[in-house]
């Protein structure tokens, strides 16, 4: 696929703005690909250009998130400022599927009334009924139906059925909402002991570190050939509905027979035993204090382990409080970084003097929001509104943020049903009990006979 469009086969990729989108959709839905490949061909040097028109379900309006594929396609036609219109036709249009269809209407020669704007045309109730249904197709657009849809196209203007935008309102951007991690540590005995199925697999690990012992971790040697054996004789018991053993899958048992997992399991308990007995049994509430006092005992003893494995111990041993400190991942050099809360860089007190410091994240409190691109104030103005009143403790990572497209259509033409006045809820109620007057009383006469 080639042209003045910028499509790179078979990348399926363009440069657009100085940010290169991907435009490969998901495997299950390709319609956009269609479109994006017709966008490929538009004729860009004539004076008048090139018209597309295509029909499509309503996944194209609004699949894919921020930055992947269908996301990326609608925001390519859009910014480039090529989409004229989108129209909704009547359900049950088409043979035997009652679906959903809207027609994309897209120019790279707009008239100069429709640049930077999108036409949103409602001709769902624009149809003449089937004398006889064709399967689930009972309508079908008339000579006088397509003349009103294409008067309101050529029209241009705001109606009940004609909504006119600015492209930017079909944009928003995706900002990735954190909030730091707050830790209490402890290295109790159970804690510590959890280290020795660090690698995952616990129950499975655990029955075999019952039968084996602490050979696993210590003299894989001596047990290699009696765990390969237990290992090759699991789920011996259990057959599935046509007798086969069920097993362990390739994957699991070759993981359970890695010795070096065993003793990175190993090693890691030995640590932890050595922290504990340094640092006792204590509950520490602040973390960060905690892992100046682990750091200080691995430095006293020379203790060798990689920030991975120590990373491993620390979480093993600590879980998540709301009211405790938040851990802090980096501290800037004093006078080389300026404060910004609501990036990330928070100014703290560290040996008494001000520092400012950037948090760990949990991702167990990460979020989302969706802000529009017409936002007044930009994404900072709806964060400090819509967020920080509530999560004074939020940032927004600037490095996640992305621009996404969508269309709705219900949004803009949905018409709520007016809800019915108190006097005719009185109404129903009133007539209900008549309705129900003296069928107890026939009730309890018949269980009497």
């Amino acid at each position: 696929m080639g042209g003045k469009g910028g499509m790179r086969d078979p990348r399926f990729k363009v440069m657009h703005q100085g940010e290169e989108l991907s435009l490969v959709t998901r495997s299950s839905d390709g319609q956009m690909l269609f479109l994006v490949n017709m966008v490929s061909k538009m004729n860009h040097s004539s004076e008048l250009g090139s018209r597309i028109a295509e029909v499509h379900n309503g996944s194209s309006l609004f699949t894919g998130d921020a930055g992947q594929g269908e996301s990326n396609i609608r925001r390519y036609i859009i910014e480039n400022d090529w989409l004229e219109a989108i129209i909704a036709l009547p359900e049950n249009m088409f043979y035997n599927t009652g679906i959903a269809t809207y027609i994309w209407v897209l120019s790279n020669k707009k008239p100069e009334h429709r640049r930077g704007k999108v036409q949103l045309i409602d001709a769902s109730k624009w149809y003449t009924p089937l004398r006889k249904n064709l399967g689930k197709k009972n309508c079908e657009l008339s000579s006088e139906d397509i003349d009103r849809v294409c008067r309101t196209f050529l029209d241009f203007a705001e109606t009940p059925h004609s909504r006119i935008f600015p492209n930017e309102a079909f944009g928003y951007y995706k900002v990735t909402v954190e909030r730091p991690l707050r830790l209490h540590s402890q290295l109790s005995l159970k804690n510590v002991e959890a280290l020795r199925f660090a690698s995952g697999d616990e129950e499975l690990r655990s029955a075999l570190y019952e039968e084996l012992g602490d050979d696993l971790f210590i003299d894989y040697a001596r047990i290699a050939a009696a765990l390969k054996a237990r290992i090759d004789s699991w789920g011996d018991d259990d057959e599935d509905d046509e007798g086969a053993k069920k097993g362990l899958p390739e994957k699991r048992r070759k993981k359970l027979l890695d010795s070096a997992t065993w003793a990175r399991d190993g090693y890691l308990v030995e640590v932890a035993t050595l922290l504990r007995k340094e640092l006792g049994e204590g509950v520490f509430e602040d973390h960060n204090l905690f892992r100046e006092h682990v750091n200080a005992v691995l430095k006293k003893h020379a203790v060798k382990i990689s920030a991975t494995d120590l990373k491993m111990v620390l979480k093993a041993v600590s879980w998540r409080v709301e009211t405790a400190p938040p851990v802090i991942a980096k501290v800037h050099k004093a006078g080389k970084t300026e404060p910004d809360p609501l990036h990330g860089l928070f100014v703290v007190e560290l040996d008494g003097q001000s520092a400012v410091v950037e948090y760990e994240s949990d991702t167990d409190l990460r979020d989302t929001e969706q802000v529009p691109l017409l936002e007044e104030g930009g994404i900072e103005a709806f964060i400090r509104r819509e967020v920080l009143p509530y999560t004074p403790d939020a940032w927004i990572d600037k490095g996640s943020i992305k621009t996404g497209y969508e269309i709705s259509f219900t949004r803009y033409f949905y018409k709520p049903k007016p809800m019915r006045t108190l006097e005719e809820i009185r109404a129903d109620i009133l007539a209900v009990r008549q309705e129900t007057e003296g069928l107890l009383d026939e009730l309890l006469k018949g269980g009497e006979l």
